[in-house]
Protein backbone atom coordinates (compact mmCIF):
# COMPACT_ATOMS: atom_id res chain seq x y z
CA UNK A 1 0.00 0.00 0.00
CA UNK A 2 1.90 2.78 -1.27
CA UNK A 3 -0.38 5.46 -0.17
CA UNK A 4 0.42 8.67 1.70
CA UNK A 5 -0.68 9.61 5.05
CA UNK A 6 -0.95 13.06 5.59
CA UNK A 7 -3.16 13.74 2.74
CA UNK A 8 -6.97 14.00 2.37
CA UNK A 9 -9.09 10.56 1.66
CA UNK A 10 -12.71 9.67 1.24
CA UNK A 11 -14.68 6.19 1.08
CA UNK A 12 -18.38 5.28 1.06
CA UNK A 13 -18.55 3.90 4.75
CA UNK A 14 -22.23 2.26 4.45
CA UNK A 15 -23.30 -0.31 2.01
CA UNK A 16 -24.33 1.05 -1.18
CA UNK A 17 -27.79 0.67 -2.05
CA UNK A 18 -30.91 1.73 -1.57
CA UNK A 19 -31.54 2.45 2.22
CA UNK A 20 -32.42 5.59 4.36
CA UNK A 21 -28.98 6.89 4.72
CA UNK A 22 -25.91 6.16 3.41
CA UNK A 23 -22.33 7.84 4.71
CA UNK A 24 -19.82 9.03 3.16
CA UNK A 25 -16.69 9.53 5.51
CA UNK A 26 -13.69 11.99 4.93
CA UNK A 27 -10.63 12.22 6.84
CA UNK A 28 -7.38 14.24 7.27
CA UNK A 29 -6.10 18.10 7.29
CA UNK A 30 -8.42 19.41 4.97
CA UNK A 31 -11.13 17.40 5.70
CA UNK A 32 -13.15 19.97 7.06
CA UNK A 33 -12.23 22.96 4.57
CA UNK A 34 -13.10 20.76 1.22
CA UNK A 35 -16.28 19.41 2.43
CA UNK A 36 -17.07 23.40 3.17
CA UNK A 37 -16.45 24.37 -0.48
CA UNK A 38 -19.53 22.02 -1.73
CA UNK A 39 -21.99 22.52 1.13
CA UNK A 40 -24.33 24.80 1.63
CA UNK A 41 -25.89 25.59 4.67
CA UNK A 42 -23.36 27.41 7.33
CA UNK A 43 -19.62 27.98 7.27
CA UNK A 44 -18.33 24.55 9.01
CA UNK A 45 -14.80 25.39 9.02
CA UNK A 46 -16.17 27.88 11.87
CA UNK A 47 -18.60 25.36 13.68
CA UNK A 48 -17.51 23.65 16.96
CA UNK A 49 -16.25 19.99 16.77
CA UNK A 50 -18.46 17.31 17.82
CA UNK A 51 -21.44 19.03 15.74
CA UNK A 52 -24.20 18.11 13.23
CA UNK A 53 -25.23 20.38 10.27
CA UNK A 54 -28.05 20.19 7.82
CA UNK A 55 -27.52 21.41 4.26
CA UNK A 56 -27.12 21.03 0.93
CA UNK A 57 -24.10 19.25 -1.41
CA UNK A 58 -24.19 21.40 -4.17
CA UNK A 59 -21.85 20.97 -7.64
CA UNK A 60 -22.10 24.78 -8.49
CA UNK A 61 -25.25 26.08 -8.79
CA UNK A 62 -26.64 21.75 -8.97
CA UNK A 63 -27.93 20.54 -5.62
CA UNK A 64 -26.92 17.12 -5.28
CA UNK A 65 -28.87 15.79 -1.94
CA UNK A 66 -30.19 17.52 1.11
CA UNK A 67 -27.81 16.45 4.07
CA UNK A 68 -26.80 16.27 7.35
CA UNK A 69 -22.57 16.77 7.93
CA UNK A 70 -20.48 15.86 11.14
CA UNK A 71 -17.69 17.55 11.74
CA UNK A 72 -15.01 16.24 14.17
CA UNK A 73 -12.08 17.71 14.65
CA UNK A 74 -8.96 16.49 15.51
CA UNK A 75 -7.68 14.77 17.79
CA UNK A 76 -10.95 13.39 19.17
CA UNK A 77 -11.74 11.21 16.21
CA UNK A 78 -11.17 7.57 15.34
CA UNK A 79 -8.16 8.23 13.31
CA UNK A 80 -6.91 11.26 15.21
CA UNK A 81 -6.96 13.11 12.20
CA UNK A 82 -10.04 16.11 11.50
CA UNK A 83 -13.16 13.79 10.09
CA UNK A 84 -16.33 14.51 8.48
CA UNK A 85 -19.45 12.60 7.58
CA UNK A 86 -21.59 13.30 4.63
CA UNK A 87 -24.99 11.73 5.83
CA UNK A 88 -27.00 11.12 2.41
CA UNK A 89 -30.20 10.08 1.18
CA UNK A 90 -29.76 6.18 0.88
CA UNK A 91 -29.98 5.92 -2.80
CA UNK A 92 -27.09 4.73 -5.29
CA UNK A 93 -26.80 7.76 -7.37
CA UNK A 94 -26.78 10.44 -4.97
CA UNK A 95 -24.27 9.14 -2.62
CA UNK A 96 -22.06 8.32 -6.05
CA UNK A 97 -22.29 11.55 -7.26
CA UNK A 98 -21.31 13.20 -3.87
CA UNK A 99 -18.51 11.17 -3.65
CA UNK A 100 -17.41 11.65 -7.09
CA UNK A 101 -17.45 15.62 -6.23
CA UNK A 102 -15.26 15.22 -3.67
CA UNK A 103 -12.84 13.27 -5.60
CA UNK A 104 -13.10 16.07 -7.94
CA UNK A 105 -12.45 18.14 -5.39
CA UNK A 106 -8.78 17.03 -4.67
CA UNK A 107 -9.98 14.29 -1.89
CA UNK A 108 -8.59 10.41 -2.71
CA UNK A 109 -10.33 7.86 -2.60
CA UNK A 110 -9.46 5.80 0.26
CA UNK A 111 -7.43 2.05 0.14
CA UNK A 112 -9.34 -0.71 2.04
CA UNK A 113 -8.96 -0.61 5.79
CA UNK A 114 -7.01 2.71 5.51
CA UNK A 115 -9.79 4.73 8.22
CA UNK A 116 -8.70 1.92 10.85
CA UNK A 117 -5.17 1.80 9.46
CA UNK A 118 -4.30 5.51 9.84
CA UNK A 119 -6.06 4.99 13.36
CA UNK A 120 -3.42 2.37 14.54
CA UNK A 121 -0.45 4.66 12.99
CA UNK A 122 -1.64 7.69 14.56
CA UNK A 123 -1.98 6.01 17.86
CA UNK A 124 -5.45 5.74 18.34
CA UNK A 125 -5.55 1.84 18.41
CA UNK A 126 -3.15 -0.83 18.77
CA UNK A 127 -2.92 -3.62 16.24
CA UNK A 128 -5.35 -6.31 18.38
CA UNK A 129 -8.12 -3.33 18.40
CA UNK A 130 -7.97 -2.77 15.05
CA UNK A 131 -8.36 -6.36 13.97
CA UNK A 132 -11.15 -6.60 16.64
CA UNK A 133 -13.23 -4.05 14.50
CA UNK A 134 -12.99 -6.76 11.62
CA UNK A 135 -13.86 -9.41 13.57
CA UNK A 136 -16.25 -7.78 15.16
CA UNK A 137 -18.04 -6.94 11.53
CA UNK A 138 -17.74 -10.96 10.75
CA UNK A 139 -18.73 -12.11 13.83
CA UNK A 140 -21.08 -15.02 13.51
CA UNK A 141 -22.61 -16.12 16.89
CA UNK A 142 -22.41 -14.50 20.28
CA UNK A 143 -18.48 -15.99 21.45
CA UNK A 144 -17.56 -14.14 18.59
CA UNK A 145 -18.86 -11.06 18.84
CA UNK A 146 -18.00 -10.60 22.79
CA UNK A 147 -14.43 -11.79 22.25
CA UNK A 148 -14.45 -8.97 19.80
CA UNK A 149 -15.70 -6.59 22.01
CA UNK A 150 -13.20 -7.56 24.78
CA UNK A 151 -10.45 -7.02 22.18
CA UNK A 152 -11.50 -3.98 20.65
CA UNK A 153 -11.77 -2.53 24.47
CA UNK A 154 -8.07 -3.86 25.57
CA UNK A 155 -8.47 -7.17 26.76
CA UNK A 156 -5.77 -8.62 24.40
CA UNK A 157 -3.27 -5.94 24.49
CA UNK A 158 -3.27 -6.12 28.28
CA UNK A 159 -2.67 -9.99 28.13
CA UNK A 160 0.13 -9.40 25.26
CA UNK A 161 1.91 -6.79 27.28
CA UNK A 162 1.38 -7.85 31.03
CA UNK A 163 3.31 -11.04 29.59
CA UNK A 164 5.68 -8.60 28.05
CA UNK A 165 6.35 -6.84 31.03
CA UNK A 166 7.39 -9.38 33.11
CA UNK A 167 9.73 -10.52 30.39
CA UNK A 168 11.42 -7.05 30.13
CA UNK A 169 12.04 -7.48 34.45
CA UNK A 170 13.57 -10.57 33.47
CA UNK A 171 15.52 -9.19 31.04
CA UNK A 172 16.54 -6.16 33.09
CA UNK A 173 17.69 -8.60 36.10
CA UNK A 174 20.32 -9.91 33.29
CA UNK A 175 21.38 -6.95 32.08
CA UNK A 176 22.48 -5.52 35.54
CA UNK A 177 23.71 -8.44 37.28
CA UNK A 178 26.01 -8.50 33.98
CA UNK A 179 26.76 -4.46 33.96
CA UNK A 180 26.91 -3.92 37.56
CA UNK A 181 28.04 -7.05 39.56
CA UNK A 182 29.31 -5.08 42.28
CA UNK A 183 26.34 -4.07 43.39
CA UNK A 184 25.32 -6.30 46.55
CA UNK A 185 21.54 -5.45 47.07
CA UNK A 186 20.52 -7.14 43.55
CA UNK A 187 19.64 -10.49 43.30
CA UNK A 188 21.62 -12.41 41.55
CA UNK A 189 20.72 -13.66 38.31
CA UNK A 190 21.67 -17.50 38.01
CA UNK A 191 20.81 -20.02 35.31
CA UNK A 192 18.23 -21.55 38.22
CA UNK A 193 16.36 -18.29 39.15
CA UNK A 194 16.21 -17.57 35.08
CA UNK A 195 14.62 -21.22 34.60
CA UNK A 196 12.54 -20.97 37.24
CA UNK A 197 11.09 -17.57 35.97
CA UNK A 198 10.81 -18.42 32.70
CA UNK A 199 8.78 -22.23 33.19
CA UNK A 200 6.42 -19.70 34.57
CA UNK A 201 6.41 -17.52 31.30
CA UNK A 202 6.48 -20.60 29.50
CA UNK A 203 3.24 -22.38 31.30
CA UNK A 204 1.47 -18.79 31.22
CA UNK A 205 2.04 -18.49 27.48
CA UNK A 206 0.93 -22.48 26.67
CA UNK A 207 -2.34 -21.82 28.56
CA UNK A 208 -3.05 -18.28 26.36
CA UNK A 209 -2.80 -20.19 23.41
CA UNK A 210 -4.79 -23.56 24.60
CA UNK A 211 -8.12 -21.11 25.46
CA UNK A 212 -7.48 -19.24 22.35
CA UNK A 213 -7.78 -21.90 19.67
CA UNK A 214 -10.56 -23.60 21.57
CA UNK A 215 -12.37 -19.92 21.30
CA UNK A 216 -11.03 -19.63 18.04
CA UNK A 217 -12.82 -23.68 17.45
CA UNK A 218 -16.12 -21.75 18.31
CA UNK A 219 -16.01 -18.68 16.79
CA UNK A 220 -15.01 -19.39 13.84
CA UNK A 221 -17.46 -22.61 13.21
CA UNK A 222 -16.90 -26.31 14.07
CA UNK A 223 -16.26 -28.67 11.27
CA UNK A 224 -18.51 -30.87 11.58
CA UNK A 225 -18.76 -33.98 9.01
CA UNK A 226 -21.87 -35.74 8.84
CA UNK A 227 -20.69 -39.36 8.01
CA UNK A 228 -22.97 -42.98 7.66
CA UNK A 229 -23.95 -45.37 5.53
CA UNK A 230 -26.28 -45.10 2.25
CA UNK A 231 -29.62 -44.01 2.58
CA UNK A 232 -29.36 -43.87 6.74
CA UNK A 233 -31.13 -39.85 6.72
CA UNK A 234 -27.89 -38.15 6.46
CA UNK A 235 -28.72 -35.48 3.46
CA UNK A 236 -32.33 -35.05 5.87
CA UNK A 237 -31.04 -34.26 8.72
CA UNK A 238 -28.17 -32.00 6.61
CA UNK A 239 -31.58 -30.13 5.02
CA UNK A 240 -33.32 -29.78 8.58
CA UNK A 241 -30.49 -28.20 10.00
CA UNK A 242 -29.85 -25.78 7.17
CA UNK A 243 -33.42 -25.49 6.99
CA UNK A 244 -33.08 -25.80 3.42
CA UNK A 245 -32.74 -28.27 0.38
CA UNK A 246 -29.38 -28.22 -0.02
CA UNK A 247 -28.89 -31.94 -0.60
CA UNK A 248 -30.96 -34.28 -3.00
CA UNK A 249 -32.92 -36.88 -0.94
CA UNK A 250 -34.00 -39.89 -2.34
CA UNK A 251 -34.19 -43.50 -0.97
CA UNK A 252 -31.59 -44.61 -3.99
CA UNK A 253 -27.92 -45.34 -2.05
CA UNK A 254 -25.06 -43.45 -2.98
CA UNK A 255 -26.87 -40.28 -4.32
CA UNK A 256 -24.95 -37.98 -2.17
CA UNK A 257 -21.46 -38.68 -4.14
CA UNK A 258 -19.32 -35.55 -3.39
CA UNK A 259 -18.99 -33.28 -0.08
CA UNK A 260 -22.13 -30.84 -0.19
CA UNK A 261 -21.53 -27.81 2.61
CA UNK A 262 -23.40 -25.57 4.73
CA UNK A 263 -23.61 -23.09 7.81
CA UNK A 264 -25.73 -22.93 10.80
CA UNK A 265 -25.70 -21.00 14.14
CA UNK A 266 -27.84 -22.30 16.74
CA UNK A 267 -26.98 -20.66 20.14
CA UNK A 268 -23.73 -19.77 20.42
CA UNK A 269 -22.10 -22.04 18.32
CA UNK A 270 -21.76 -21.78 14.45
CA UNK A 271 -21.46 -25.17 12.56
CA UNK A 272 -19.61 -26.12 9.56
CA UNK A 273 -21.43 -28.90 7.96
CA UNK A 274 -20.56 -30.76 5.72
CA UNK A 275 -22.84 -33.75 4.48
CA UNK A 276 -20.90 -36.72 2.93
CA UNK A 277 -21.16 -39.76 0.16
CA UNK A 278 -22.39 -42.84 2.31
CA UNK A 279 -19.81 -45.31 3.62
CA UNK A 280 -19.64 -48.58 1.46
CA UNK A 281 -17.85 -50.83 -1.04
CA UNK A 282 -18.59 -49.39 -4.20
CA UNK A 283 -17.37 -50.14 -7.83
CA UNK A 284 -19.04 -46.70 -9.11
CA UNK A 285 -15.55 -44.71 -9.77
CA UNK A 286 -17.46 -41.29 -9.21
CA UNK A 287 -19.08 -43.00 -5.84
CA UNK A 288 -16.00 -44.34 -4.69
CA UNK A 289 -13.68 -40.80 -4.99
CA UNK A 290 -17.12 -39.44 -2.50
CA UNK A 291 -16.37 -42.05 -0.28
CA UNK A 292 -12.73 -41.47 0.19
CA UNK A 293 -13.72 -38.27 0.68
CA UNK A 294 -15.89 -39.29 3.14
CA UNK A 295 -13.47 -41.67 5.57
CA UNK A 296 -10.48 -38.58 5.21
CA UNK A 297 -13.31 -36.08 6.72
CA UNK A 298 -12.84 -38.40 9.85
CA UNK A 299 -9.59 -37.14 10.23
CA UNK A 300 -10.18 -33.47 9.70
CA UNK A 301 -13.63 -32.70 11.73
CA UNK A 302 -13.88 -31.26 15.02
CA UNK A 303 -17.32 -32.80 15.49
CA UNK A 304 -18.62 -35.94 13.60
CA UNK A 305 -22.19 -36.96 13.43
CA UNK A 306 -22.51 -40.51 12.43
CA UNK A 307 -25.72 -41.12 11.53
CA UNK A 308 -26.87 -44.76 11.28
CA UNK A 309 -30.68 -46.10 10.41
CA UNK A 310 -32.00 -47.42 13.94
CA UNK A 311 -34.49 -50.21 12.37
CA UNK A 312 -31.74 -52.01 10.85
CA UNK A 313 -29.49 -54.38 12.99
CA UNK A 314 -25.87 -53.17 13.29
CA UNK A 315 -23.66 -55.10 10.49
CA UNK A 316 -19.87 -55.92 10.32
CA UNK A 317 -19.77 -52.63 8.03
CA UNK A 318 -21.20 -50.37 10.87
CA UNK A 319 -19.19 -52.44 13.65
CA UNK A 320 -15.94 -51.53 11.26
CA UNK A 321 -16.79 -47.75 11.35
CA UNK A 322 -17.59 -47.43 15.15
CA UNK A 323 -14.60 -49.12 15.72
CA UNK A 324 -12.48 -46.21 13.93
CA UNK A 325 -14.50 -43.04 15.63
CA UNK A 326 -13.05 -40.84 18.32
CA UNK A 327 -15.31 -40.80 21.26
CA UNK A 328 -14.52 -37.46 22.27
CA UNK A 329 -15.83 -36.06 18.93
CA UNK A 330 -18.69 -37.99 17.55
CA UNK A 331 -22.26 -38.09 17.90
CA UNK A 332 -23.90 -41.35 17.63
CA UNK A 333 -27.48 -40.28 15.78
CA UNK A 334 -29.82 -43.18 15.94
CA UNK A 335 -32.24 -41.46 13.06
CA UNK A 336 -35.45 -42.81 11.71
CA UNK A 337 -36.65 -43.86 15.57
CA UNK A 338 -40.37 -43.08 14.34
CA UNK A 339 -40.04 -46.59 13.37
CA UNK A 340 -38.99 -49.82 14.76
CA UNK A 341 -36.42 -48.98 16.95
CA UNK A 342 -33.55 -52.35 16.41
CA UNK A 343 -30.43 -50.30 17.54
CA UNK A 344 -30.47 -49.26 21.33
CA UNK A 345 -28.26 -46.55 22.94
CA UNK A 346 -27.39 -49.34 25.55
CA UNK A 347 -25.68 -51.40 22.70
CA UNK A 348 -23.08 -48.71 21.69
CA UNK A 349 -19.88 -47.68 23.55
CA UNK A 350 -20.27 -44.03 23.44
CA UNK A 351 -20.28 -40.84 25.83
CA UNK A 352 -23.24 -38.77 23.12
CA UNK A 353 -25.96 -40.79 21.46
CA UNK A 354 -29.38 -39.10 20.09
CA UNK A 355 -32.75 -40.45 18.30
CA UNK A 356 -33.71 -38.93 15.55
CA UNK A 357 -36.56 -38.47 13.39
CA UNK A 358 -36.80 -35.84 10.07
CA UNK A 359 -40.34 -36.93 9.97
CA UNK A 360 -41.92 -34.91 12.85
CA UNK A 361 -41.59 -31.49 13.81
CA UNK A 362 -38.66 -31.00 16.60
CA UNK A 363 -37.03 -34.18 15.45
CA UNK A 364 -33.55 -32.73 15.69
CA UNK A 365 -33.94 -31.07 19.27
CA UNK A 366 -32.26 -33.99 20.64
CA UNK A 367 -29.16 -33.96 18.11
CA UNK A 368 -29.18 -29.88 18.70
CA UNK A 369 -28.99 -30.10 22.19
CA UNK A 370 -26.56 -32.55 22.65
CA UNK A 371 -24.49 -30.36 20.28
CA UNK A 372 -24.82 -27.17 22.16
CA UNK A 373 -24.05 -29.62 25.47
CA UNK A 374 -20.85 -30.48 23.91
CA UNK A 375 -19.67 -27.25 23.26
CA UNK A 376 -20.68 -25.15 26.09
CA UNK A 377 -19.49 -21.97 27.37
CA UNK A 378 -21.37 -20.72 29.55
CA UNK A 379 -21.39 -17.17 29.96
CA UNK A 380 -17.85 -15.74 29.36
CA UNK A 381 -17.04 -13.22 32.02
CA UNK A 382 -13.86 -10.89 31.49
CA UNK A 383 -10.98 -13.50 32.52
CA UNK A 384 -12.89 -15.92 29.92
CA UNK A 385 -12.47 -12.88 26.77
CA UNK A 386 -8.88 -12.02 27.71
CA UNK A 387 -7.62 -14.12 24.32
CA UNK A 388 -5.64 -13.83 21.15
CA UNK A 389 -8.12 -12.83 18.69
CA UNK A 390 -6.88 -14.73 15.59
CA UNK A 391 -4.72 -16.95 13.52
CA UNK A 392 -1.89 -14.47 12.97
CA UNK A 393 -2.00 -13.60 16.73
CA UNK A 394 -1.62 -17.08 18.10
CA UNK A 395 0.71 -18.16 15.49
CA UNK A 396 3.08 -15.16 16.67
CA UNK A 397 2.58 -16.63 20.27
CA UNK A 398 3.56 -20.40 19.22
CA UNK A 399 6.22 -18.57 17.28
CA UNK A 400 7.53 -16.50 20.93
CA UNK A 401 7.09 -20.33 22.59
CA UNK A 402 9.39 -21.84 19.81
CA UNK A 403 11.78 -19.00 20.88
CA UNK A 404 11.31 -19.66 24.26
CA UNK A 405 11.88 -23.68 24.18
CA UNK A 406 15.41 -22.27 22.12
CA UNK A 407 16.31 -20.65 25.18
CA UNK A 408 16.11 -23.45 27.33
CA UNK A 409 17.83 -25.35 25.35
CA UNK A 410 20.96 -22.87 25.03
CA UNK A 411 20.85 -22.51 29.12
CA UNK A 412 21.14 -26.47 28.68
CA UNK A 413 23.90 -25.90 26.65
CA UNK A 414 25.77 -23.65 29.00
CA UNK A 415 25.41 -20.40 26.37
CA UNK A 416 26.59 -17.44 28.39
CA UNK A 417 23.52 -15.04 29.92
CA UNK A 418 24.47 -12.10 27.98
CA UNK A 419 23.51 -14.24 24.49
CA UNK A 420 20.16 -15.00 26.43
CA UNK A 421 19.50 -11.87 27.17
CA UNK A 422 19.52 -11.04 23.29
CA UNK A 423 17.61 -14.12 22.58
CA UNK A 424 14.76 -13.09 24.76
CA UNK A 425 14.75 -9.63 23.25
CA UNK A 426 13.65 -11.43 20.11
CA UNK A 427 10.67 -12.80 22.01
CA UNK A 428 10.07 -9.59 23.08
CA UNK A 429 9.85 -8.38 19.25
CA UNK A 430 7.57 -11.13 18.43
CA UNK A 431 5.31 -10.77 21.21
CA UNK A 432 5.09 -7.01 20.21
CA UNK A 433 3.97 -7.82 16.85
CA UNK A 434 0.84 -8.85 17.70
CA UNK A 435 -0.36 -5.85 19.06
CA UNK A 436 1.65 -4.10 16.38
CA UNK A 437 4.55 -2.18 19.22
CA UNK A 438 6.59 -3.80 16.55
CA UNK A 439 5.32 -4.72 13.25
CA UNK A 440 6.88 -4.76 9.58
CA UNK A 441 5.03 -2.56 6.62
CA UNK A 442 4.23 -5.75 4.09
CA UNK A 443 2.68 -7.53 6.84
CA UNK A 444 0.67 -4.30 7.53
CA UNK A 445 -0.06 -3.45 4.52
CA UNK A 446 -1.18 -7.12 4.20
CA UNK A 447 -3.35 -6.89 6.89
CA UNK A 448 -5.16 -3.94 6.28
CA UNK A 449 -5.69 -5.06 2.67
CA UNK A 450 -8.66 -7.57 3.90
CA UNK A 451 -10.50 -4.86 5.30
CA UNK A 452 -13.51 -3.31 3.43
CA UNK A 453 -13.34 0.18 1.82
CA UNK A 454 -14.56 2.75 4.29
CA UNK A 455 -13.23 0.93 7.53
Amino acid sequence: MGEKMDDTICAIATKLGVGAISIIRVSGPLAISKVNQIFEGCNLEQEKSHTIHYGFIKDKNEILDEVLVSIMKSPKTFTREDVVEINCHGGILPTKRVLELLLQNGIRLAQPGEFTKRAFLNGRIDLTQAEAIMELIESKNEVARKVSISSLRGSTSKLINEFREKLKMIIASIEVNIDYPEYQDIEEMTEENLKKLLIKLEKHLEKIIENSKNCQLVKNGIQTAIIGRPNVGKSSILNHLLEEEKAIVTSVEGTTRDIVEGEVTMDQLTLKIMDTAGIRQTEDVVEKIGVEKSIQLLQDATLILYVMDCSKELDEEDKTILNNLVDSKTIIVLNKSDQNQVIQKEMLPFSHIVYTTTLEEGGLNSLKDEIIKMFEQGEMDEDDTQLLLNARQVGLAEKAKEQLNSVFEALENGVELDLISIDLKDILDTLGMITGQTYQDEILDTLFENFCVGK
